[in-house]
């Protein structure tokens, strides 16, 4: 199935909840309204034409230019009839989800895939997306008491952490920001 045939059937199925279809780059997706994307979510892994049953990735973007940031999830469908059997994409495809910079909130969808958990997860900590319903939402590989989201476009790496001088890309010892 293509791009184009899974955002004809999305939009018919969801119609002003799919903001926009790309199928332009080499990335196509569909760009979701934040609150209709749980509901989207399930569509695309239980139709039965589409059966996106893996979510392979998360992907945090910074979109500081446009105030933004935003979330692209990659999902496939991989055939369950066999489990014993070499798995085969039978179809890939994106889904955008893009909020406010502000107040950055995204509905989890880990109830749907299970691996969105631990992506949700490093997303909130990296980026400062929250996941509304996600059931355990913390930091993920920064530490609990870490301020701000180390890859944003506007983070200012802080000059020590409890007594460890930071350094930079170029390991000098005294950083200047």
């Amino acid at each position: 199935m293509t791009p184009e045939e899974i955002c004809k059937i999305l939009t018919n199925q969801f119609g002003d909840a799919i903001e926009e279809s790309v199928f332009e780059s080499g990335h196509p997706h569909a760009r979701v309204v934040p609150d209709r994307w749980p509901e989207v979510a399930r569509f695309l892994r239980d139709d039965a034409r589409l059966k996106l049953n893996l979510l392979r990735s998360i992907t945090a973007l910074d979109l500081l230019a446009d105030d933004k940031l935003a979330c692209v999830y990659d999902l496939m469908s991989v055939p369950m009839d066999d489990p014993t059997s070499l798995i085969t994409t039978t179809v890939e495809f994106a889904i955008r989800v893009v909020v406010d910079r502000n107040d950055p909130v995204i509905p989890s969808v880990a109830d749907i895939w299970p691996t969105a958990d631990w992506h949700e997860r490093e997303a909130y900590d990296l980026m400062g997306i929250r996941f509304s319903n996600h059931p355990d939402l913390r930091r993920i590989l920064c530490p609990d008491d870490w301020e701000g989201h180390p890859l944003r476009k506007d983070y200012e790496f802080p000059l020590e952490y409890h007594g460890i001088p930071g350094t930079t890309e170029y390991e000098l010892p005294n950083p200047r920001h």
